[in-house]
């Protein structure tokens, strides 16, 4: 055995491919491309580790050549996922068009995990594409993802992304590179569409239990577990949305193929956080009808649960309209779990415990005065939070002052004095976002001059987003003029 075989078998992968064992129309063999010189360009030690993973004693040689896909581990079994989608509400069938599953990692504590690499080469559902990808969206895949963790917010992972040597041609020539993604796994609302799609019901009843049993194993023995299958799928969605929505996350790209059944955050292309508050804000450079602006977010969610929904129907009842009338029965209970979600969430960044008739209310009018003074999304709510309020010229407004008399009121009404309201409300008010310019200088830097220190100095703010450190008072500042900005999906 070679040196580099012998690294990469102690490293400590525990591959066990329950996927693969599904039937072949769920996926196509697939093999990672051949690149020309890897290079290892950043990898997640932190992450490493939680996968029970010893990478200190690798080579970064070895390193990049793994994370290439040139040198696969024991036990993997690369394949490419198929599914199908909603793209801005027009169906495609699809499928991993340039990511490779290479199987599914067993953590020490028993959690399995899929390890995908996106940017690898074509793929039987590369319909025409080439299959790779460019550093700079795959950076940007890492550290939001990275920052959406350790937010708090259910999301896939990045251990690494690595360059490849290779020539990536969009509007320029690019550097190709692969990230390699850690997922509860890739299955996605458009994977149910796929098999619906044609017709199978045998293999829809098969995907239906391998899901039920990969995540939500509790509904495993119920009678009716397909409908309590969608029903879990409703809450997990609605509680996610909302958290997108209490910290400004506006995705860009909610399409079907882009919802996890997990419940995690999938897919950071055109992603962006808003600045300053505006609930019609868009940054996705392809999304020019508003389809998934920040205000669409919750409605859309619903509408691509209600295409999982359709694509259960068989299994919920035999009867065809009786599974209709019980599934949209289900379906309408998701405005009302989401607002709950969503308002409780307000409630806690706003530092009330308790619940009132009026909260809501209060909310919304913090809102519309954001809205009418452009104030900044994450700074109004960390401001609140201040032993002593902001000077800004906004916050003499005299609508903001009523409105700050009205909360001062209500949190008077609060069992716990204000210093103790405000130390909670730093828990859940971040002071760090990954601030849209403040990305764009990190991606410039790696991308053309090489220089990974502005990307790195960014990783470690926002790896403790709520505390306030020596180099945070750079990172919560604003840009200037946030209104043209544009985010693109990298294919």
């Amino acid at each position: 055995m070679n040196s580099e075989n012998l690294e990469k078998n102690q490293i400590g992968w525990r591959f066990d491919n329950t996927y693969s064992r599904l039937d072949d129309s769920f996926f196509a063999p697939a093999t990672p491309a051949t690149a020309k010189s890897p290079r290892l360009v950043i990898l997640n030690r932190r992450l490493a580790v939680d996968l029970g993973l010893d990478l200190n004693g690798i080579s970064p040689e070895a390193a990049a050549s793994f994370f290439a896909g040139q040198d696969l581990p024991p036990g993997s079994q690369p394949i490419a996922q198929a599914y199908a989608g909603h793209q801005f509400g027009g169906f495609t069938m699809l499928g991993d068009g340039r990511a490779i599953l290479l199987g599914e990692h067993l953590s020490p504590t028993g959690r399995r995990f899929d390890i995908q690499f996106k940017g690898a080469g074509r793929t039987a559902f590369s319909r025409g594409g080439d299959g790779y990808a460019a550093l700079g969206p795959m950076l940007r895949e890492y550290f939001i993802s990275e920052a959406m963790f350790a937010l708090g917010i259910p999301t896939t992972r990045s251990l690494a992304v690595v360059t490849t040597g290779d020539t990536v041609y969009r509007q320029t020539r690019l550097q190709g590179a692969i990230l390699t993604r850690v997922a509860a796994s890739h299955i996605r609302v458009g994977t149910f569409e796929y098999v619906a799609a044609r017709g199978d019901e045998t293999n829809l009843r098969v995907l239906a239990d391998y899901t039920i049993n990969r995540h939500y194993p509790e509904l495993a023995d119920s009678p009716n577990r397909y409908l309590d299958f969608f029903r879990a799928v409703l809450d997990r969605q609605a509680a996610l949305i909302a958290r997108w929505q209490l910290v400004g996350f506006i995705h860009g790209v909610m399409n079907t193929d882009n919802m996890a059944i997990s419940g995690e955050t999938i897919d950071y292309g055109p992603c962006a956080f808003m600045n300053a508050y505006s609930a019609d804000t868009v940054f996705s450079s392809i999304d020019h009808a508003g389809r998934y602006a920040y205000r669409n977010q919750p409605a859309i969610a619903q509408w691509n649960l209600a295409r999982f929904g359709e694509t259960l129907i068989p299994l919920i009842d035999q009867e065809q309209k009786k599974a209709i009338e019980i599934a949209t029965e289900v379906l309408g209970d998701y405005p009302a779990l989401y607002q709950r979600y969503w308002l409780n969430g307000m409630r806690s960044k706003l530092g009330l415990q308790a619940t009132e008739s009026d909260d809501l209310e209060l909310v919304q009018s913090l809102q519309a005065w954001m809205q009418k003074s452009k104030a900044d999304f994450t700074n109004t709510f960390r401001g609140l939070s201040a032993d002593v309020l902001p000077t800004a010229d906004r916050y003499t407004d005299p609508d903001f002052q009523e409105w700050h008399a009205k909360w001062q009121q209500r949190c008077s009404r609060e069992s716990q004095p204000i210093t103790v309201i405000r130390a909670d409300m730093r828990r859940v008010n971040p002071a760090v976002i990954p601030r849209n310019h403040r990305v764009e200088e990190a991606l410039f830097a790696a991308e053309e001059n090489n220089d990974l220190s502005v990307l790195n100095r960014l990783l470690d703010v926002l790896k403790a987003p709520y505390e306030v450190g020596p180099d945070s008072a750079t990172y919560q500042e604003p840009p200037t003029d946030d209104g043209s900005y544009r985010t693109f999906c990298g294919t």
